[in-house]
């Protein structure tokens, strides 16, 4: 082999290197932040939420990854307590999914969203960007805790301009053939029902990540 050529495979495989590393550095790196809604209750690793999202994205040719950070029975309070340690370095954004687990128990709304601004006020101050999945509380608890409970993602998402989806569980709570057999965790089949209609917000999030 010429010297010349030779110099020239290596220069090409130089900028090859370097195309592979700069693509890599452009993956979006996104954490779903949230319960077991989050985490896929009961089901296969690669059915939950984050994970399909995921592959739902990249079928339309984005390059991103969702880690899931999802906790089992977490509440806002759990939430914020393992905030720091769970979203690392370098995270672009977050989609943020806590509260469902506070309606369940009862927890006083100014305490959600207490603990849902300080999560939120965190996270802007390490510079990561958050989706704000929104929740809704059982109508068994009265009209006074529904109203003040289900206010609590709108109006956060307005003081703090982000992005929001109104209620995480659209399309499936009260469908049926797309829960688990409790009534309330969504299976594969509401996992794909709540992709499809999160989808759309996804992709402003992601527009917004990269216009930063």
């Amino acid at each position: 082999m010429r010297i010349g050529t030779k110099l020239a495979s290596i220069a090409v495989a130089a900028l090859l290197a370097a195309a592979t590393v700069a693509a890599k550095a452009e993956t979006l790196t996104i954490v779903g932040f949230g319960d077991s809604l989050m985490a896929g209750y009961e089901l296969a690793s690669g059915d939950g939420f984050p994970a399909r999202l995921q592959a739902a994205l990249a079928a339309r040719g984005h390059d991103v990854a969702i880690a899931d950070a999802g906790v089992s029975g977490d509440t806002t309070a759990g939430g914020l307590a393992r905030l720091d340690w769970s979203i690392p370095d370098g995270t672009d954004g977050v989609i943020l999914e806590l509260g469902a687990n506070d309606a369940l128990r009862g927890v006083p709304p100014e305490e959600t969203r207490k603990n849902l601004e300080a999560m939120i006020v965190r996270l802007k101050d390490r510079g990561i960007e958050v989706l704000l999945a929104g929740m809704l509380a059982p109508p068994n608890l009265g009209p006074d805790y529904e109203s003040a409970f289900n206010s609590i993602y709108p109006d956060l998402a307005g003081k703090y301009d982000l992005l929001l989806y109104p209620f995480f569980l659209d399309g499936v709570t009260g469908v049926a053939g797309m829960t688990l057999s409790d009534g309330m965790h969504p299976n594969a089949k509401g996992i794909n029902q709540m992709v499809e209609g999160f989808v759309p917000v996804a992709e402003e999030f992601i527009a917004r990540l990269k216009a930063r």
